[in-house]
Parts: structure tokens; C-alpha cells; sequence
């Protein structure tokens, strides 16, 4: 099941995220996961575990063309010179020249400027062919609109927290009247688990029984509502049987009251962090060289 970004590249709609994945076993996880039937890969450079990806894919001996790889810009190589040697770094610890889909990981509001250079670099790199599709991530409608009035090139994707306990419709309904992709981080709502904020989305009684009704389990019918509605969504695991059954959501369909009855299920609380609250000064990550 594959998207037409607005570029037209096509990617597949579900993929494989790395996300707190540690780096000695994100390489057999990538594997299994192509064996499965994955070929859109997610990661980041503040992951540090974008050579361990690379590794993964050579190892599955699955064609690179055949594989969408996605990766991100971290915070601290903001700025245009910052974020082109960025990409110098990320491609090399994946062994790749080019880039499938390259993403701003956050806005920064307290240093827009820098966010804005940046996303002009991406746009040098679509330009050069070094990436095939740029975007952005966590980006809410504000800083979406002001990205849009100093930029050039409409993001392909905004990848965003969406699960059925926060749907930001208002993010939603943004990307959609830009022709921009939403795809959805923590898509079965693992934050609100390993968070333990409150009822975790695998709990939740109303999720139960709709995957009861179809004979699938709960993380499969919030994967089938992501892509249902259109959006991407990127999974994790490194169980091979989390990873397998994660992918098996492609011969069963929710009925229209189903899919309502989920997007009812929104409480509107982030599990992650503010945009707002991420400042170089508390996110400062440095990002290692090729």
C-alpha cells in the first residue's frame, strides 16, 4: 500500500521506526522487518542508530531501490551550512548518496531563523538530487504557516504524535489544505504506555472489542485506522512477532463506524514533549561524524 507524496514520489504508507531502538539490535530488527515485507524505514540522526539502519538493509541483500529510506535533521545542525554537512553525516553512517526522505525533526520557535535556514538546505538538496522528497516533523499549524511564508518548496510529509488518544485534528486538517502527507510517530500509541500516564491505547476497552470483532489484536486495528484515513504510520518493535504482526494489516477493513468510533476516542493530552518547550538550550544533542 503505497502514497503519492506531493512531488510525486511514491512511498509506502506503513513503515518501520527505530525510535529508542539501541544500536545493537537495530540492525537485525531492520532485517527482520524487510523480510516481513517493510521497505519504508524511519529513523534519525538523534537516534544514533542510522549506521546500524544501513547496516540492516546491506544485510537483507533487498535491493536499495527497492527500500524508501526517511531519516531526520536534528536541532543542533540547524542553520544552512549546518544542515547540509547534516546530510553529509546521515548518508554516510547509512552508506547511502541519496536520501528518500529527509525531515526537520522540530521546529525550534525560539530560533526560527535557524529552523528556516535549514529547511532552505533541504530544498538545496532536493534541488541537487541528493534527497528525493524533504518535510518536516513535529511542525504544529503555526509554524507550518510560517515555514510556508519563507520557504519555496511545500513539505511532502509532517510527521506528527497521532495515535487514538491524541488525533491533533487542527495539525490534521493543515497538512491536508497544503497537500502535505500527515504521518503519525507512536501510530498504536506506545507513549501512553511506556509513559504511564494514565490508560494505555492496548487497554482501552472500546479498541478491544473492535479488534475482537475482526479477530485481530488492538495494535493492528489502530495500524488499519491510520491507513484507512490516509495517513502514513511508522510502528516499532524488535520482537519478531510484534514486528510481523504489525505488518499484517492489509486484508481486513473498519467499517465507517468503527473508524468514527476511534477518532472518538481522542483526549486531546501529547504524550511528547511541547513544540513550544524545545530549545537548543534542553535539546541539545551533538550529532556525531560519518
Amino acid at each position: 500500500m503505497n502514497v503519492n507524496l506531493n512531488n510525486g514520489v511514491e512511498m509506502p504508507a506503513l513503515g518501520f521506526g527505530v525510535f529508542q531502538t539501541p544500536p545493537d539490535v537495530t540492525e537485525s530488527s531492520v532485517t527482520e522487518a524487510l523480510r516481513v515485507g517493510y521497505r519504508l524505514i524511519d529513523t534519525a540522526a538523534s537516534y544514533f542508530n542510522e549506521r546500524e539502519v544501513g547496516d540492516g538493509i546491506r544485510r537483507s541483500e533487498i535491493d536499495r531501490s527497492e527500500i524508501f529510506i526517511e531519516t531526520k535533521v536534528w536541532i543542533s545542525d540547524y542553520g544552512y551550512d549546518e544542515t547540509l554537512h547534516a546530510f553529509d553525516k546521515s548518508a554516510g553512517k547509512l552508506g547511502v548518496e541519496q536520501i528518500d526522505l529527509l525531515l526537520l525533526h522540530q521546529p525550534v520557535p525560539t530560533q526560527f531563523d535557524k529552523t528556516v535556514e535549514a529547511y532552505r538546505a533541504l530544498e538545496t538538496l532536493l534541488a541537487d538530487g541528493r534527497v528525493r522528497a524533504i518535510g518536516v516533523s513535529n511542525f504544529m499549524p503555526e509554524h507550518l504557516a510560517t515555514l510556508l511564508d519563507r520557504s519555496t518548496v511545500v513539505p511532502s510529509v509532517n510527521q506528527v504524535e497521532l495515535h487514538p488518544y491524541f488525533t491533533q485534528p487542527d495539525v490534521q486538517e493543515a497538512n491536508a489544505r497544503h497537500g502535505i502527507l500527515t504521518q503519525a510517530w507512536s501510530p498504536m500509541g506506545g507513549i501512553t504506555d511506556y509513559r504511564g500516564t494514565g490508560q494505555s491505547t492496548f487497554d482501552d476497552p472500546v479498541i478491544a472489542r473492535i479488534a475482537e470483532e475482526h479477530g485481530m489484536t488492538p495494535a493492528q486495528v489502530m495500524l488499519r485506522w491510520h491507513l484507512q484515513e490516509g495517513r502514513s504510520a511508522i510502528p516499532k518493535s524488535v520482537k519478531p512477532e510484534r514486528i510481523a504482526a504489525n505488518f499484517d494489516v492489509f486484508d481486513f477493513e473498519l467499517t465507517d463506524d468503527q473508524v468514527a468510533t476511534i477518532d472518538g476516542l481522542d483526549t486531546g493530552v501529547r504524550g511528547g514533549p511541547e513544540p513550544e518547550t524545545v530549545t537548543p538550550e534542553a535539546f541539545a544533542r551533538e550529532i556525531p561524524e560519518a
